[in-house]
């Protein structure tokens, strides 16, 4: 085997260790790759099941009853295994669901001969229900499921409870059977309201008493009854909070009430439910009691909620749902959400959510008209009643109904809001709460912090850049440069640290200094450079060529300490002594003492290393036969610089800028800390802001694992995602256009 000279064996090695590197970066390249479509791949996986829609699958059939008219409540428990149905005879028949067999009846306390004529529901989230009769008194009960675990099996005795005792209530003094009913209860008061066979409109409101001896309790009644201007009504609703009263009559007329005097009720509004001359067919309450869902013979369901108008309660009309053709037969609200089922005269059943417009199901289950529908306390189970008495139980998978484009990013008219608003909250103390998860005001809240530090971080880090690798001498730029660069080694969280709980307080209390610093700064630094160029030549000489910029120093801060000592008598003579309340009084701009000025200031400063390094090495980096050639031809250095060197390096410069621009966007614990975390729809850099990355940090560590709250926050972590690749995908574009641009200088 011949041996190889030593110059070949080094040839051969080298083109090895080529070939070795070549495909170690082509490996790591194509690794971050995949890396990269993985995270986004998983970021889909959580965020996709956010859109779909319900599934609704039958899982039974029976007869429930030859006399379906005669039911007057239907409902299940939360396990889904038992039913119940109140006859018109006051039978309360707890049935199973699988197969419609009979768990249990019990008689309801009726008086002897008493039918029921009429039933009404309190809250969704309660199961209170008032029986009205048709001898003019009311029964309210309470269904019950007691549950035991015998043998470790799951076992559940249904009772009929009565909250207000089992003796009727009094209504029409008259005997007239009630026409429609309605009741809401809380642990002190009771309000129930009924329509007699007359027109009439009777109120019993109830002050509870509990004994402290026992569990037992009284209430004393105080009885009203108005003659009211819709003869023939056939709705009647009592508010959650027991303030408001509406009563509807077939052609959709109705009357608003106020009951905060439940023995003098006051008409406050009267309006048309169904304005395009449709029948009103059913009216319910949300879960909450706050608002109404309409549906008319049209198939059509509206809902309708009352806002503040002068102090006084105005129903609006928010949204309308028309997916529907046939009339609607009931309405069902579900005991925890804003969202409710519809079934029609064409056996369809709908299912859909409020807040974000969304229809979920539309599915036929029926030959027959839809009587009554119900819905499970969990959502995910459905009765339905058709016209010739048969049942229909359906399973339900309607996990994130709430979600929707235009609930994340379009502006939502929320309950209790006067009108539409990009808002975010994602929990509340209430159970009735109505989740808002706009992501318009996070994402605004992620730019405006982004804007402010850029509007800081871009003009000093490209300055200086261009002044440190053009200007300034090898010595000097020695310490400048890697000062600098060290600068981006210091902990975000140590930046926030101190934004929040030293720069915040200090900008607060010297807010005329921070804007009067804006003049004195620029002025100052003018005025120093032509006292410098007025000393004599023999003084000058005396400080190194190229150290003149070290002499700014001392200048720089004497100007930011005189502007600090002016802010207060500025304040005093301008301000009246307070800036902040001069500018919400005067000028009626709200100030934040975690603003965008603070946020600017932190994040200009954690930007500036990564914006300055790029850019000076790009500007160091452009070949010296190019500045020597432009000097050569006759040019000055600062046209030079302008026209040569800057067009030159502008791929980089561009780069800097875009690679700053990310980690400002991505940036988290310098907002969380400086911020406020307030999601609000402002670019005032006197209110803070909440960014998507914030919120992440913040509310991430608290939601259930797969709830719609969770997955919110990964569609938030996809959208950073999103527009980081596109900015930089956009940057890399650009980069390369301006380097075939510019590469033939």
């Amino acid at each position: 085997m011949p041996t190889l000279s030593p110059s070949l064996r080094y040839r051969h090695w080298r083109h090895l260790k080529d070939r070795i590197a070549r495909r170690g970066v082509a490996f790591g390249g194509v690794s971050v790759i995949i890396a990269i479509l993985l995270i986004f791949f998983y970021l889909l996986t959580v965020v996709v099941p956010l859109f779909e829609p319900a599934e609704v699958k039958p899982r039974s059939s029976f007869l429930l009853s030859e006399t379906p008219e005669a039911v007057r409540y239907l409902t299940l428990d939360e396990y889904r295994e038992i039913g119940l149905a109140v006859d018109a005879d006051g039978t309360a028949r707890f049935f199973r669901l699988d197969d419609g067999g009979d768990v249990t009846r019990i008689p309801l306390e009726l008086p002897p001969g008493a039918r029921v004529t009429s039933l009404g529901k309190a809250d969704p989230a309660v199961e209170l229900i008032a029986l009205g009769l048709d001898n003019g008194q009311a029964l309210v009960i309470k269904p019950v499921y007691k549950i035991s675990y015998p043998n470790d099996r799951r076992h559940i005795t249904p009772q009929i409870e009565y909250p207000l005792g089992q003796d009727p209530i009094e209504m029409d003094e008259d005997g007239g059977a009630l026409r429609a009913i309605a009741i809401q209860m809380d642990e002190e008061r009771a309000t129930l309201a009924a329509v007699g066979e007359d027109g009439r409109l009777f109120i019993a409101a109830l002050a509870i008493e509990e004994s402290f001896l026992d569990d037992g309790f009284s209430y004393e009644q105080e009885n009203t009854v108005i003659d009211p201007e819709i003869p023939q009504a056939h709705f009647v609703l009592v508010s959650g909070p027991q303030t408001e009263l509406y009563l509807a009559g077939a052609d959709g007329d109705t009357l608003l009430y106020s009951l905060h005097d439940p023995t003098a009720p006051e008409l406050i509004q009267r309006l048309d439910l169904t304005p395009g001359g449709e029948r009103l067919t059913s009216l319910r309450f949300l879960t909450g009691s706050v608002s109404l869902m309409a549906g008319d013979s049209h198939g059509q369901v509206a809902q309708w909620f009352p806002v503040n108008d002068q102090g006084r309660p105005r129903l609006v009309k928010v949204r309308q749902f028309t997916n529907q053709t046939a009339p609607i037969g009931d309405i069902a609200p579900e005991h925890s959400r804003r969202g409710f089922i519809a079934g029609d005269d064409q056996g369809r059943l709908g299912i859909y959510y409020t807040t974000s417009e969304r229809l979920l199901s539309l599915e036929k289950i029926s030959d027959a008209p839809l009587l009554q529908v119900a819905v499970s306390p969990r959502a995910d189970a459905a009765l339905a009643l058709d016209a010739k008495g048969r049942l229909h139980v359906l399973d339900i998978r309607n996990e994130h109904p709430e979600i929707s484009f235009k609930a994340l990013w379009g502006a939502v008219w929320y309950e209790g809001y006067s009108e539409p608003a990009y808002l975010w909250q994602s929990t509340a103390a209430t159970a009735d709460f109505e989740p808002k998860f706009s992501l318009t005001p996070l994402a605004l809240g992620t730019l405006k912090a982004a804007f402010y530090a850029m509007v800081i971080a871009v003009p000093l880090a490209i300055m200086g850049a261009i002044y440190t690798a053009y200007f300034m001498t090898p010595a000097l730029r020695r310490v400048v440069k890697p000062t600098i660069e060290i600068m981006e080694a210091l902990p975000t969280v140590i930046l926030g640290f101190l934004a929040g709980l030293w720069l915040a307080p200090y900008v607060e209390s010297h807010l005329p200094g921070i804007f009067a610093l804006l003049l004195v700064l620029p002025a100052g630094v003018l005025l120093f450079a032509y006292l410098w160029h007025q000393l004599p030549d023999a003084l000058r000489r005396r400080i190194p060529e190229g150290w003149e910029p070290v002499l700014l120093i001392p200048v720089i801060v004497v100007l930011v300490s005189l502007s600090m000592w002016l802010s207060y008598p500025l304040e005093q003579a301008l301000f009246d002594g307070d800036m902040r309340n001069w500018l919400a009084n005067d000028l009626g701009i709200p100030f934040d003492q975690r603003n965008a000025i603070v946020v600017g200031l932190a994040m200009g400063f954690a930007v500036i290393p990564t914006i300055f390094s790029i850019t000076e090495d790009a500007i160091f980096q452009v070949p010296k036969h190019l500045t020597f050639g432009s000097l050569a031809l006759g040019a000055t250095p600062w046209q030079t610089l302008t026209r040569v060197v800057i067009l030159t390096a502008s791929p980089g410069i561009f780069s800097a800028v875009m690679i700053g621009l990310g980690r400002a966007v991505g940036e988290t614990m310098i907002v969380l800390m400086a911020t406020g975390n307030t999601p609000v729809m402002d670019w005032s850099i006197f209110q803070g802001m909440r960014t998507l990355s914030a919120n992440i940090a913040v509310e991430m560590p608290e939601s259930e694992v797969g709830s719609t709250h969770y997955r919110v926050l990964f569609l938030a972590a996809l959208v950073l995602f999103l527009f980081t690749f596109l900015v930089n995908t956009l940057a890399e574009v650009v980069r390369q256009r301006l380097r075939r641009k510019y590469s033939s200088l």
